[in-house]
């Protein structure tokens, strides 16, 4: 009978702690920093597993190559990550929160290469399922 209950503890302890990590992962994908990152990754080391979470589903992006003005929606933005993936950037990236509050942020993204940068301005939306990316924004300087 001792047996009996030393196991039945030892399993309900084994599931707790998955289902504790279980939640510590989901938590952690609710985090804005969590979204940047999985963005950075992405264009800058071609890490695209992931990326359609933090998009938010009516996303847009707006590259600005001198005169010229591309607009794309999250369809062509996924397919040109599906394209550069595993693919890394000769770059040094950093990013710093412009503007935020509880439920918007505008984070700038610097992608420095010898001799330009990109430039990607991050409009964010905190939702239920944590924050997404609804605009980019993109310049070359």
């Amino acid at each position: 009978m001792k047996t009996i209950k030393t196991f039945t503890a030892a399993v309900l302890l084994i599931l707790s702690t998955g289902a504790f990590a279980a939640d510590e992962a989901n938590n952690q994908k609710l985090q804005m920093d969590y979204t940047i990152k999985t963005y950075i990754d992405a264009i800058s080391n071609g890490k695209v597993k992931g990326i359609s979470e933090v998009f938010d589903n009516e996303v847009r992006s707006t590259l600005t190559r001198g005169e010229k003005i591309i607009n794309s929606g999250r369809a062509d933005i996924l397919g040109a990550l599906k394209t550069n993936e595993n693919m890394v950037q000769n770059c040094s990236t950093s990013y710093s929160i412009v503007e935020m509050n509880t439920s918007q942020s505008i984070v700038k993204v610097i992608m420095k290469y010898e001799g330009f940068s990109r430039v990607n301005y991050l409009t964010m939306s905190n939702t239920s399922k944590g924050w997404k990316i609804t605009n980019i924004a993109s310049t070359f300087i």
